[in-house]
């Protein structure tokens, strides 16, 4: 069982979140700092799980308590500020933040995009066989959202999709039962999903795409963000922080038998030989990549003019939504 987590739902985030200002833990020794991230299966609670095994944050001078939410109680509580710091910061979901008004930045990458489609119907061969079918999808995620730039890059009018929302725990159960015609997910969810059910299709996106029309391969995904009053007041906190994530990023590609035994067991049915052989395969899928904001400044700027295009976004996010400060 990880250490100094709790599992949260809409009833219990405000009471759960308390301070969330960083503060000494007691001991003098640490510093704690409250992070909200997605529940697993999710990304966000992916380098967390090894963070905490392996105490990483406390190697750095920090005592990381992570909860964990979903992604509509994620974005109306980070979003509102009750949290200092979020650890499933989904690039165009900051943008989004930063025209309702608040003030927050985007301090280091952990993922770069992967997503795709899954079915068993045989009359879905590509993304615009999807008119007149149902989509299971979590629709309050920014996977999603990206998701979108890819149907309509390829001429598919997603409002012509049933769409029927989910939470991410439960789109692999609507691709298990075929409750869906076709559902949109990622990693980790999907490896797992291969590994079990023999008879299901992906239904690929055109990466190539992206490049074509952005001029970069570039697609920083998912990373860290942080309210930036709070930045300002904690800025060796701050490097601190990336420093725990990287370490832990490292030690995942180092010894993925290990962290895919350690990760698997967070994950409800998790197969702990799948996420291993994921993280072996990490360029191909996970593309775990932890890096700074300010050295992926042009994949961002990217992100951000494809949720333009499909209406997510009303214009670029000002420039402090990538943070510039980390070594």
């Amino acid at each position: 069982m990880l250490r100094r987590t709790a599992a949260i739902g809409a009833s219990t985030l405000l009471a759960v979140a308390g301070v969330t200002a960083c503060g000494s833990d007691g001991g003098g020794d640490s510093t704690t700092v409250k992070i909200v991230a997605f529940q697993a299966p999710s990304l966000g609670a992916f380098l967390p799980a090894v963070i905490e095994e392996r105490e990483l944050d406390a190697e750095h001078g920090l005592d990381l308590q992570f909860t964990y939410a979903t992604p509509d109680n994620y974005n109306s509580e980070f979003g509102a500020g009750h949290y200092d710091v979020g650890g499933s910061a989904a690039l165009l979901s900051e943008g989004l933040r930063t025209e309702r008004g608040a003030d927050v930045t985007y301090l280091f990458n952990l993922f770069d995009f992967y997503g795709t489609v899954v079915t068993s119907d045989p009359d879905i061969e590509s993304l615009t066989d999807l008119p007149g079918h149902t989509l299971a999808a979590a629709t309050g995620t920014t996977n999603y959202a990206m998701f979108a730039w890819f149907a309509q890059d390829i001429g598919l009018d997603l409002n012509e999709v049933e769409t029927q929302n989910q939470t991410t725990a439960g789109l692999s159960t609507m691709a298990q039962t075929g409750r869906a015609d076709a559902t949109q997910l990622w990693e980790p969810a999907y490896s797992s999903l291969l590994a079990s059910v023999s008879d299901i299709r992906t239904v690929d996106l055109d990466y190539d795409a992206w490049e074509s029309e952005f001029g970069t391969g570039d697609i920083p995904y998912l990373g860290v963000a942080a309210q930036t009053a709070w930045v300002d007041e904690h800025p060796d906190e701050v490097q601190s922080l990336y420093d725990t994530y990287k370490a832990a990023a490292d030690w995942v590609l180092d010894n993925p038998e290990e962290a895919g035994a350690l990760i698997a067991k967070t994950i409800p049915g998790g197969d702990a030989e799948v996420i291993q052989k994921l993280i072996e395969d990490n360029d191909e899928r996970l593309r775990l990549r932890v890096a700074p904001a300010s050295d992926v400044t042009e994949g961002i700027r990217a992100v951000f003019e494809a949720g333009i295009q499909t209406g997510y976004l009303a214009d670029q996010p000002p420039d402090s939504v990538i943070f510039d400060g980390l070594q």
